[in-house]
C-alpha cells in the first residue's frame, strides 16, 4: 500500500472515533513517543558511562575522515564548507533569533498559547541540555581534528537536541494551520530533514560522537513532544469548561 493511501485510510478509521475518543487516542500514541525516545536517550546514556559505544563512535568518525590525513572530511572541499554553515543553523545565536522572532509574531497576533508554547519549549530545553551535559562531562571527540573549537561537554549534542526542539516545535505550529494532509506531511517533512542535516554536521565535522547526536535526537524529540501534549491538553481541558 502506498503511503499516502495507508494515511488516508488511517484517518478514515480515526473520524469513526467520537472528538473526545480521538483526543485521548492521540493523546495516548504521543505519549508512547515520548516514552518510546526517552528510553532511547537513557539507553545511550548507560552505554556512553559503561564505555560500550567506542567502537562504534570511533569507526564512524574514522570513516568521514581521509585516511591519509584526519585533518580532512572525505568529499569534495565544498562539503566541509557547507557543514559549517548546515551546523550553524542549530547554534544558539540562530535558535534564540528563531525563537524570539516567532514567539514575537504569535504574540503581535494574539497566539499567546502558541508564543509560551515555543518560548517554554526551546527555554526548557535548553536548561535540560546543560544539565545533561554537566551530568554526563563526556569529553568532545579527540580522535580526528575538530574543525570548529568547541569547550563545553559533549554528551548529548547541543545542537542536535535543540534542532529538534526548535524546528519541530515550529513545524508543529505550521501544520496547525494547514488543512491538507500533504502541507502538513510537507512542514513536518522539512523540520525532521533540517534536525537530521544538523545532526549529521556536528558528526562530519568532528565535533561531536555519533551517540552524542543520537542521544540528542531522542531527548529533543521527547521533549518538544511533550510540551505539544501539554498544551494540547490544556487547551482542551480549557474548551470543555
Amino acid at each position: 500500500m502506498r503511503l499516502p493511501s495507508a494515511l488516508a485510510s488511517l484517518a478514515a478509521r480515526m473520524s469513526r472515533f467520537r472528538p473526545d475518543a480521538r483526543f485521548e487516542l492521540l493523546c495516548l500514541v504521543g505519549l508512547l513517543v515520548v516514552l518510546s525516545t526517552f528510553l532511547g536517550f537513557v539507553a545511550f546514556g548507560n552505554e556512553v558511562i559503561e564505555g560500550d559505544t567506542g567502537a562504534f563512535d570511533r569507526a564512524v568518525l574514522l570513516a568521514l575522515r581521509d585516511p591519509a590525513d584526519l585533518a580532512v572530511p572525505i568529499g569534495p572541499r565544498w562539503l566541509a564548507g557547507a557543514a559549517r554553515d548546515v551546523t550553524g543553523l542549530g547554534g544558539p545565536v540562530v535558535l534564540t533569533f528563531v525563537t524570539v522572532a516567532i514567539a514575537g509574531f504569535l504574540l503581535v497576533i494574539r497566539r499567546r498559547a502558541d508564543a509560551v508554547l515555543i518560548a517554554a519549549s526551546v527555554g526548557g530545553g535548553s536548561l535540560l541540555s546543560t544539565v545533561f551535559k554537566i551530568a554526563f562531562d563526556r569529553p568532545r571527540p579527540d580522535l580526528v581534528p575538530q574543525a570548529v573549537a568547541i569547550a563545553s561537554a559533549s554528551f548529548p549534542s547541543g545542537h542536535a537536541m535543540l534542532s529538534a526542539v526548535a524546528y519541530l516545535t515550529v513545524g508543529g505550529l505550521l501544520m496547525r494551520v494547514q488543512t491538507r494532509l500533504a502541507a502538513k506531511v510537507y512542514v513536518l517533512t522539512l523540520a525532521v530533514l533540517m534536525t537530521l542535516l544538523i545532526g549529521v554536521s556536528r558528526i562530519y565535522l568532528g565535533v561531536h560522537w555519533p551517540t552524542d547526536v543520537l542521544a540528542g535526537w531522542c531527548v529533543g524529540a521527547a521533549w518538544a513532544l511533550l510540551c505539544w501534549l501539554v498544551v494540547a491538553w490544556l487547551g482542551r481541558s480549557a474548551e470543555l469548561r
